[in-house]
């Protein structure tokens, strides 16, 4: 039917989600507030989770003239379902596409996407620190590896104990980001 895009943080038209001159301003943004420093990366990061996307406002938009169609045809004239109807169809191509007409023109007008505030959050993040102590994953490489050193007479370790690190690791990394919310 439509081919769904594999993440929101990747496109066709740019492998990081983002245009050059999205990703410029990104960048232009997160310099100015690295230079202030700790207090100014968690002021910004308290300013991005107030922020309101293109397509959260689109879907709002969109809801709201639905319902007053509908209301409007109900009290006034069946002519006004033309109104929820067509927003119907504006929502239905924001769906297949993930970027709609009505998007665009709130982009023009200043709104950004989730995926360029979404970027800046993890980017002030790491800035910040927050992903430095996070705990690694060790891969199958890594669990080959090992075999292939205690066949040499080297470190000795079961696969068993490399899933239960694993699953360890993974309940510490949800915990410390849900910590971060």
């Amino acid at each position: 039917m439509f081919a769904q895009q594999s993440t929101q943080f990747t496109s066709a038209a740019c492998p990081a989600g983002l245009t050059e001159r999205d990703r410029q301003r990104i960048e232009d943004r997160l310099h100015q507030v690295a230079f202030g420093g700790q207090p100014a990366i968690t002021q910004r990061l308290a300013e991005l989770d107030e922020e309101w996307s293109a397509g959260r406002v689109a879907k709002i938009i969109v809801a709201s003239g639905i319902l007053i169609g509908l209301a409007a045809a109900v009290l006034v004239s069946w002519w006004w379902l033309v109104l929820p109807v067509a927003l119907g169809l504006v929502l239905l191509q924001y769906l297949a596409s993930r970027d709609g007409l009505l998007t665009g023109a709130l982009k023009k007008l200043g709104l950004r996407s989730s995926i360029e505030i979404e970027h800046e959050r993890f980017a002030l993040k790491a800035l910040r620190g927050d992903l430095h102590h996070l705990p690694v994953l060790y891969d199958r490489a890594d669990e080959d590896a090992l075999s292939r050193l205690e066949g040499e007479g080297g470190i000795v370790d079961e696969p068993a104990s490399l899933r239960e690190e694993n699953r360890a690791v993974v309940k510490e990394v949800i915990d410390r980001v849900e910590a971060h919310r």
